[in-house]
């Protein structure tokens, strides 16, 4: 691959207006091998405990940012997923520039996907508004998809960020900031052992600012700026009843059906409107600024749309999105207990399980929560355990349930000040870029690890992301629209050439 040099002297292209309009010049005459290098970068499978592939991931995406004109290395401890860094230092630069993003993905069922999730597709729109599948080949349509694990959480930045950097060398143009790249490999599984890499290689982490590119664009397709995120926590509730199965003729109303008493219980614990009863859930909660709630009455008002949009026919709650996903939230996951359909017997079952999953604010904490939830289950009557229950406990207990929670702990919530000046500094260079005024956002809905680099880095952290915001996340047919991949390659050569 051909190595990139750089000959413009920092500060030379403080207009990003122009630095856009020459990067888009160059992206449009190679759409066709950007499409294909992302093409190629998603059909590496990339859940975290597939480790071979891992592997496969974090050396091609160090030889494209080698490509890029990027030193790398890859930063791994005993057990761990390598998180690839990488560095470009400008001579003259005054702010070092860190960019996150991870590179690993979800689990998938492919049997829920219209295509192999590892075997990248384009199509003219999502495949639940019939989306017909259409050759990967330029011209493109900006409004076509490309489809594959990874396409929307996390990969484009990868490879926006490469042709960004192929983009300003080719137009001689320097970036005005040392540039870093850290790109984990384990952030969709909680991010294990984040916390550890960066303890170990903390001088070479610094930065003046973490940018993590990850996550939705506003739903009104302008752009945002992220201040922070919900954090994370979680649990499994396993509740008892009999120790086989028995027959519901001649067990029924008299042998306790763990099925129902778990539905009891989680009823016990969240309303349908989303409000959580558990005694203390919102003690730890700090309001919103009055900065960061203007912030919110200046953006569209999407509610309208996205019910439409997603064939709904009413929300949960009466504020709209964006006030809601502010409030920390109780969320049911999974619930396991017997069969439906053709498969339902009449049997009452020995067990029933649900996972449950908990976004965080501020000012919360993991551990906080764990207590007061549990001080919660044993008021409704349960004998906690923690692990596999035995004979004496089940005939010694009525109600028995074993709570497991994450081994990695959690995190807690993280959100920046609306007045930070880097955070001045980038909101002003994005809305040179549009027509349409930045959206500033006090917080996104889902979680990153951002808490944990800010308690060991103390460093400030935004949040720039460029995916649309029906990417289908985590979930089956996952894919990016192709102007969110164009738009991110203008808007990191703006920041890069900017601040």
């Amino acid at each position: 691959m051909m190595v990139i040099t750089w000959s413009v002297s920092a500060g030379d292209t403080r207009d990003v207006g122009l630095v856009a309009d020459q990067v888009r010049d160059w992206r449009q005459i190679h759409e066709q091998v950007i499409v294909d290098r992302f093409a190629g970068l998603l059909s590496i499978p990339n859940v975290a405990s597939d480790s071979v592939n891992i592997r496969r991931n974090a050396d091609h995406i160090s030889n494209m940012l080698e490509a890029a004109g990027m030193h790398v290395e890859l930063l791994e401890l005993d057990g761990s997923n390598p998180a690839v860094f990488a560095e470009r230092p400008v001579a003259g630069a005054q702010r070092t520039l860190m960019i996150y993003v991870h590179y690993d993905g979800q689990p998938v069922n492919a049997d829920n996907w219209a295509d192999d999730p590892w075997t990248p597709v384009m199509r003219s729109n999502l495949v639940e508004k019939n989306g017909k599948r259409v050759p990967m080949k330029a011209p493109f349509d900006p409004e076509w998809r490309i489809f594959g694990r990874s396409a929307g959480d996390d990969k484009a930045p990868i490879v926006a960020l490469q042709s960004t950097l192929l983009a300003l060398a080719a137009s001689g143009i320097e970036p005005t900031v040392n540039l870093k790249v850290f790109m984990e490999g384990e952030e969709e599984a909680g991010s294990p052992n984040l916390r550890r890499i960066l303890e170990k290689h903390k001088a070479k982490l610094a930065a003046d600012l973490w940018l993590f590119c990850d996550g939705p664009a506003h739903q009104s397709r302008r752009w945002q700026l992220v201040y922070g995120v919900r954090g994370t926590y979680g649990f499994n509730l396993t509740v008892y009843g009999p120790n086989r199965p028995l027959h519901s003729g001649h067990y029924g109303n008299w042998a306790p059906n763990p099925i129902m008493l778990l539905t009891e219980l989680i009823g016990s614990m969240r309303a349908a409107d989303g409000n959580v009863y558990v005694d203390g859930f919102y003690d730890q909660v700090s309001p919103l600024t009055p900065s960061e709630e203007a912030a919110i009455a200046a953006s569209p008002l999407m509610d309208k749309m996205l019910l439409a949009d997603l064939g709904i026919g009413r929300p949960e709650t009466k504020d709209r999105i964006e006030i809601a996903i502010t409030r920390p939230a109780m969320n049911l996951r999974g619930i396991k207990g017997g069969d439906v359909g053709a498969n339902a017997r009449n049997a009452i079952q020995p067990s029933a399980q649900a996972s449950i999953g908990l976004r965080l604010v501020p000012d919360q904490t993991p551990e906080f929560l764990r207590e007061v939830i549990e001080r919660h289950i044993r008021q409704q009557g349960y004998h906690i355990i923690h692990d596999n229950p035995t004979d004496q406990q089940r005939s010694e207990h009525g109600r028995l349930v074993q709570v497991n929670w994450p081994n990695y702990g959690g995190y807690p919530s993280y959100r920046a000040a609306f007045d930070h000046p880097l955070a001045v500094q980038i909101s002003t260079i994005l809305n040179r870029l549009s027509d349409n005024t930045l959206i500033q956002t006090p917080t996104m809905g889902g979680s990153l690890p951002l808490y944990v680099v800010e308690d060991v880095l103390n460093t400030p952290i935004l949040i720039l992301p460029v995916a649309n915001h029906d990417n289908n996340q985590h979930g089956a047919n996952e894919n990016l629209r192709l102007q969110n991949l164009w738009d991110a390659i203008e808007i990191y050569a703006a920041v890069l050439t900017g601040l």
